[in-house]
């Protein structure tokens, strides 16, 4: 199911729709146009059999206008460098949405993780990290998880940091253990402000929540916490997919109801969800007959080639680029409306930058302050698109994309051009 559209012109003419409502120019737009800077680099790594191989990595910083950058890295198969050009402007985006002193960043390596070892896995990140040392800082470009990478991805490359620097700097890695500076919150906070945007948006239009029909193209952290979050809030999850893409691809379906907590043990016992309910395919999934679908896999989930099968009300990016521009167009013109990415899923960088934070002043906030610190900040931002909307009359994103652009610029214009 996965889609290869993910382009910069797509994301560059959504941009322009957003101009006229906007004081930004198309001369301003074109410092977003370009990225600050893309590095390709190439990571010979000595596997378990002592054989040498070599990977391929990127990283793009698009953006420091309003800050240093910050961005995930991916360990995935095929992984480009025009997909991380695309996916770091879409992070400058979401800290000026969210209004966060930070540029957007993107990175990872050309690699399927569950192919290595862990420790193939270590040392492969601990060369990615290597190289990338003179580039990358607290104040400069932080790193994060993102697809294919976790706390103890970003462990390592936190101590490979500090190996080639001799400092100990916790604030260059984000999404970190809580023992090395992380902070409460990080795994669940995009699932959380994607609930939390669904309900508000919904609400905003007079759709009750309670016995809404959703379902949830993903089953990793982000599809999990956003199920369980609008489940307690009364909505039914109908279907819940995971794998999508692979050999292993899974959904299950149930017309009353999954019990998440059943399903979650199930998943942990084989692996899968099939068997549990009703075993559908994902793409069936996104076909389902619902008031809700959230899309939390990884960007194209729908995309030309099955946007017309889509018979939800509303469709919900929880994760970057999730329904892809020509798709989006489709969408809009049935009456059905995008939640956009911008909104959605905010929560992930929000979490990041209280990290980033935290660790700038050794001073380390509870759990329920930082959950009360995401919805604030989350809630803010969806009260300034949802104004802007309505007072515009226009969709979402466009909403969105406008209030983003017209902070860059304001920050462009004061910084200047140098020299």
């Amino acid at each position: 199911m996965r889609a290869t559209g993910l382009n910069w012109q797509g994301l560059i003419e959504q941009l322009q729709q957003a101009l006229p409502y906007t004081e930004v120019t198309d001369q301003s737009l074109a410092y977003f146009k370009y990225p600050k800077r893309t590095v390709s680099i190439n990571l010979p790594v000595r596997m378990d059999d002592g054989q040498v191989r070599m990977f391929r990595g990127y990283r793009t910083v698009h953006s420091t206008a309003r800050g240093p950058s910050m961005g995930g890295v991916r360990y995935k198969a095929g992984m480009t460098a025009h997909e991380c050009e695309v996916l770091a402007a879409i992070m400058t985006l979401k800290a000026a949405v969210a209004d966060l002193p930070l540029g957007g960043a993107k990175g990872g390596v050309d690699v399927d993780p569950t192919t290595l070892s862990p420790h193939e896995l270590e040392g492969l990140t601990r060369r990615f990290t290597s190289e990338l040392v003179e580039l990358i800082g607290k104040n400069e470009d932080i790193l994060a998880p993102d697809v294919g990478t976790d706390q103890q991805v970003m462990a390592w490359a936190l101590d490979a940091y500090n190996e080639n620097t001799g400092e100990t700097t916790n604030g260059v890695v984000v999404g970190k253990p809580l023992p090395l500076g992380g902070s409460y919150g990080s795994k669940d906070a995009r699932g959380r402000s994607a609930a939390l945007v669904t309900a508000r948006v919904l609400q905003d239009a007079g759709v009750p929540l309670q016995r809404a029909r959703v379902a949830v193209f993903g089953y990793g952290d982000v599809a999990r916490r956003a199920a369980q979050l609008l489940a307690e809030q009364g909505a039914l999850v109908v279907a819940l997919s995971d794998h999508a893409g692979s050999e292993q691809e899974s959904a299950t379906y149930a017309s009353s109801g999954l019990d998440l907590t059943a399903l979650e043990a199930h998943h942990a016992a084989s692996g899968s969800l099939g068997g549990f309910a009703t075993d559908i395919t994902p793409q069936e999934l996104v076909e389902l007959d619902v008031d809700v679908l959230v899309l939390a896999y990884d960007y194209g989930a729908v995309n030309a080639g099955n946007a017309h099968a889509v018979r939800a009300r509303y469709v919900v990016e929880a994760t970057n680029r999730a329904v892809l521009p020509e798709a989006e167009r489709f969408l809009t013109g049935q009456g059905v409306q995008v939640i956009p990415d911008v909104v959605a899923s905010i929560g992930g960088i929000v979490v990041n930058y209280l990290e980033w934070v935290q660790d700038a002043s050794n001073f380390f906030w509870t759990e329920t302050e930082i959950e009360a610190a995401i919805d604030a900040r989350v809630n803010a931002a969806l009260d300034t698109v949802l104004d802007f909307a309505r007072a515009s009359d226009t969709d979402l994103r466009t909403a969105a994309y406008a209030v983003a652009l017209g902070r860059l610029h304001n920050a462009t214009v004061m910084r200047g051009v140098y020299p």
